[in-house]
């Protein structure tokens, strides 16, 4: 079954329920952005009716908002309990820390973040909201002058992000401070069977303008990337899948890989993949294939084949965050059509109100490996020459 919310509903999607006639919840919402007709929708109380009986195995979303649905009417399922061991940072920490025993994290609230110290903290250090979504109040520092800026800015992101998401999304009433992982970071989209064992349907690496960066601004797939890891971050989810007892469970997994290949786990965002209908479509333009039916069919891709005729290109998708320094009331307008001619092969652009949801949008390239230059220009890039101000 799909639950279907706010704020974003992609085309693969839409065409994944209409084509495959997978139930979907029927809230809403969900009407307000799906066809009038030809989805299948079931009520809340049938649905409910299914889950029990087992009629129902496997629940995909399309964005956090649902969760707080499933807490509320499905309590009668693991589903709340392992929802939460993935949303709450601190308690998902707990849970793994026989798979990084040795990394330093502290949960504390909004008020006890006022009076922290630096000499209480590793250096660099993270401070994110324990219950967070998108990048949003995610900090680095190793002084304690970055300390006492991040402060600052956490006070002004609580106004300026209040009202976008729901709190069981973003809630920046409580921290998780943590010592900073280094190595590369990717995303993983995983399913796990009703056997509990893993198959990976998706796989980018995320990059970073420079040590200091902690935005989602780009994210590439590729057929190396997938080749290199795919098997090591197989195990490593098997041996997660273990630890938290996940079956029939959709997750999107971040990771980073040390110098020595150690893998570990940054956080897990459960019963979904990229958040605003990202990951999934990006899959479906490099490799082909459809995450969303494969994994309500339990069907593994053949990667072996799929990379082996794979034409070598990069997929990536670029997340045009406001980093002008300029806040969004003084913002008129994007220049978007400015953007694309940066890019090689654009495939996609999804255009986004900043005002509502502090990003431009999204777009979707495809770039010759040799051409990587374009990629890193606009992960550089703070998008003031494509902003026109008010």
């Amino acid at each position: 079954m799909f639950i279907i919310d706010p704020p974003y509903v992609s085309v693969l999607l839409r065409k994944t329920l209409l084509t495959n006639q997978y139930p979907v919840l029927d809230l809403p919402d969900a009407r307000g952005l799906l066809p009038s007709e030809g989805i299948n929708f079931i009520s809340p109380a049938r649905a409910q009716e299914m889950i029990k009986e087992g009629n129902i195995t496997t629940i995909y979303t399309s964005s956090e908002n649902s969760l707080a649905w499933i807490n509320q009417n499905l309590q009668f399922t693991s589903l709340p309990e392992k929802i939460m061991a993935f949303k709450d940072k601190a308690r998902f920490r707990d849970i793994t820390k026989k798979l990084n025993p040795k990394l330093f994290y502290s949960k504390v609230s909004l008020q006890e973040l006022a009076h922290l110290r630096f000499a209480d903290l590793p250096q660099p250090f993270i401070i994110k909201p324990n219950t967070g979504f998108f990048s949003l109040g995610v900090y680095k520092g190793s002084t304690a002058e970055d300390l006492e800026n991040i402060k600052t800015q956490i006070v002004a992101d609580v106004a300026r992000v209040r009202d976008t998401y729901p709190q069981s999304v973003l809630d920046m009433n409580s921290f998780i401070i943590e010592e900073n992982i280094e190595g590369d970071e990717y995303t993983i989209d995983a399913f796990y069977g009703a056997d509990g064992m893993p198959m990976i349907l998706g796989m980018m690496h995320h990059y970073f303008a420079d040590a200091t960066d902690t935005s989602d601004r780009l994210y590439v797939t590729s057929a190396e990337i997938v080749s290199t890891n795919h098997d090591r971050f197989l195990d490593f989810l098997s041996r997660l899948g273990k630890i938290m007892d996940l079956r029939n469970f959709p997750l999107h997994l971040e990771v980073r890989v040390d110098a020595r290949g150690t893998i570990m786990p940054i956080e897990g965002n459960p019963l979904r993949y990229g958040g605003w209908c990202t990951s999934a479509e990006l899959t479906n333009y490099a490799f082909g294939f459809n995450p969303y039916q494969l994994l309500m069919q339990q069907q593994k891709p053949d990667w072996p084949a799929i990379i082996a005729n794979h034409s070598g290109d990069l997929f990536s998708i670029i997340i045009l965050n406001n980093n002008t320094g300029w806040p969004a009331a003084e913002i008129a307008g994007f220049d978007y059509e400015k953007l694309l001619t940066q890019l090689e092969k654009p495939l996609e652009l999804r255009r986004v109100d900043v005002h509502k949801f502090h990003v431009f949008g999204f777009v979707y390239a495809q770039t010759q490996p040799g051409n990587f230059a374009e990629l890193d220009t606009l992960l550089h890039s703070n998008m003031r020459e494509f902003v026109v101000k008010k």
